[in-house]
């Protein structure tokens, strides 16, 4: 400090001029009171101060007097913009003046919050929504139910009532949980809406909210929801701000809602503008809790969205006139397509009026990069055989099964007509009896999966669960797809052996298939351990919203 200090200054400019004395004398003034600050910001920087002097180096950095607080808040704003988010929050607990500058809202342009469906989490979410959810650019709020099913939590007794006693209080347990996770679910969308309300810089919403679980007599989440808000209060609130909301808004680009329980009626989009809507890009609705052959959008109203680039929707509400409007010369065309098929809709719903190959041919002549993306939800084969037209071109699909399994000829039927386009490629079956996957090679010569592998030439994700993968048709994937087959995930349970492979092979059967794998795919490889550990197979709407998300963003 002293070295620079004793450094000889420049001479000011006008120096040698009469006129440039009192400019002269105004440069030095500045000068000294920079270093004055330089000085002091240096002192409380400069280490831990000394224990006679370390409150007043507090107040110091604090205070209006000298310090960091001495910055223009400009300044402050710059340096905080470097940090994480939740680094920011902490920083925001230090005094009035860094909270001030903190939650500027330069330094909060997107928000992007998972939360747990817990009574601890709302006051965090009122705290934070109170400081952003006026002026937020980009709002995505995921709402996550964990271990509302689960037994052993606080109050459930334990495990030590059998029988039919033990069932009942199994299930009032089960009832009292399901109960305060609705009744917090409420709580914190009406939070989140509430404070975004008159955000007329909204420009893209997402809410996801998947928690329904569904059982053969219908929708768990409806059957307690009349408990929760008996005359409706509550859910006829949340669908007035929602719809508020989207009066409101002035440069909403992107609306994405899925499996939020009933915020979004069939008349919800009425409320938006036609001048918004004529700039909406992308577009998601995505329930299956909407009664009857209710849809949440119909042909007329997509008529207004002429520059959607994305559009996500349940297949069943994704009709042959829909698709004629996206083919008109005045819509811009369409680049992604995320649709969802759950045997839910269409058990109420018909798939007379879906698009026919024609349709879907129109559809890929209007734009040539359009791709879309499948997730189907215990379809039976033959309703597959239906929705598969030869002419979608589909990027990814997803099987999530937990009655109904996939047949192999699904698999060959994919393989043969989709080799240009697909990419990724995930099967699931959740079922409880592990002891009796499904096999798609039985009484066939040749194996589908390792034909689709050699077909698609593109495909780089493969996900198996809940279906026998053959320890030698696993290599012979692997060698095919070798160094593009950038993820292959396939739980360990799902792999078998031959029996005459383990009573030839002089090693351990399990070590040569990882190493004979790894050398396939050009990279280290194992089989899936902890199934617990990939949302894919453990949360498969959360996962292919945010694959759909993120798919949709990909243009």
């Amino acid at each position: 400090m002293l070295l620079f200090l004793s450094v000889p200054q420049p001479r000011p400019p006008g120096a040698r001029t009469r006129a440039g004395a009192a400019r002269v004398a105004r440069w030095r003034r500045l000068r000294l009171q920079q270093l004055r600050r330089l000085r002091g910001l240096l002192r409380v920087l400069r280490g831990r101060p000394e224990a006679g002097t370390r409150r007043r180096g507090r107040m110091a950095l604090c205070g209006q007097a000298a310090g960091a607080a001495s910055l223009p808040s400009e300044l402050i704003v710059h340096i905080f913009s470097f940090l994480p988010a939740p680094d920011r929050l902490r920083a925001s607990a230090s005094c009035s003046h860094w909270r001030e500058c903190l939650f500027y809202p330069a330094l909060w342009p997107q928000l992007r919050i998972c939360l747990r469906v817990s009574p601890a989490e709302q006051p965090r979410l009122e705290f934070l929504m109170r400081k952003c959810g006026w002026f937020v650019r980009e709002l995505r709020v995921e709402f996550a139910a964990e271990n509302y099913l689960s037994g052993g939590g606080p109050g459930d007794g334990g495990g030590a009532d059998t029988g039919t006693g033990g069932e009942e209080v199994e299930a009032l347990q089960l009832s009292a949980r399901w109960l305060e996770v609705l009744r917090t679910y409420l709580e914190l969308v009406l939070c989140v809406l509430v404070s975004i309300r008159n955000n007329r810089n909204l420009q893209k919403f997402s809410l996801f909210g998947d928690i329904s679980v569904l059982q053969q007599q219908g929708s768990l989440s409806n059957t307690y929801l009349s408990k929760v808000d008996p005359d409706g209060k509550k859910i006829k609130q949340i669908q007035q701000l929602f719809e508020e909301i989207l009066s409101n808004s002035r440069q909403l680009k992107w609306l994405s809602c899925g499996f939020m329980l009933e915020i979004v009626t069939p008349t919800s989009l009425s409320s938006l503008s036609n001048a918004v809507a004529s700039t909406m890009e992308h577009l998601s609705l995505l329930d299956n809790n909407i009664p009857g052959n209710s849809t949440l959008i119909t042909a007329v109203e997509l008529e207004r969205f002429v520059n959607l680039h994305s559009l996500a929707l349940d297949f069943c509400d994704f009709t042959a006139e829909m698709a004629r409007v996206l083919t008109d010369s005045n819509h811009v065309p369409l680049q992604r397509l995320s649709l969802l098929v759950h045997s839910v809709s269409i058990m109420h719903k018909s798939l007379d009026n879906m698009p026919n190959d024609e349709h879907w041919k129109a559809l890929s002549r209007k734009s040539t990069n359009l791709r879309v993306y499948i997730m189907a939800f215990d379809i039976k084969s033959e309703d597959m055989l239906k929705i598969l037209k030869p002419s979608i071109p589909l990027e990814r699909i997803h099987f999530d099964s937990y009655i109904t399994c996939v047949s192999g000829a699904i698999v060959d039927l994919i393989s043969r007509q989709y080799d240009k386009f697909l990419t990724h490629f995930i099967l699931m079956n959740d079922v409880i009896d592990t002891s009796g996957f499904p096999d798609l090679s039985d009484n066939r010569n040749e194996d589908p999966l390792v034909l689709l592998a050699w077909r698609c030439t593109k495909l780089s994700l493969l996900a198996i669960h809940g279906y026998t993968v053959w320890a030698h048709n696993l290599i012979a994937i692997a060698r095919l797809r070798g160094s593009d087959l950038k993820v292959l995930e396939v739980t360990e349970e799902s792999i078998d052996f031959d029996q005459g492979e383990l009573a030839d092979q002089d090693v351990d059967p399990v070590h040569n298939l990882i190493e004979q794998v790894s050398l396939g795919l050009g990279q280290p490889w194992h089989a899936v351990m902890d199934i617990e550990s990939l949302s894919v197979f453990t949360e498969p709407n959360r996962h292919f919203y945010r694959e759909m998300q993120s798919f949709s963003e990909d243009i």
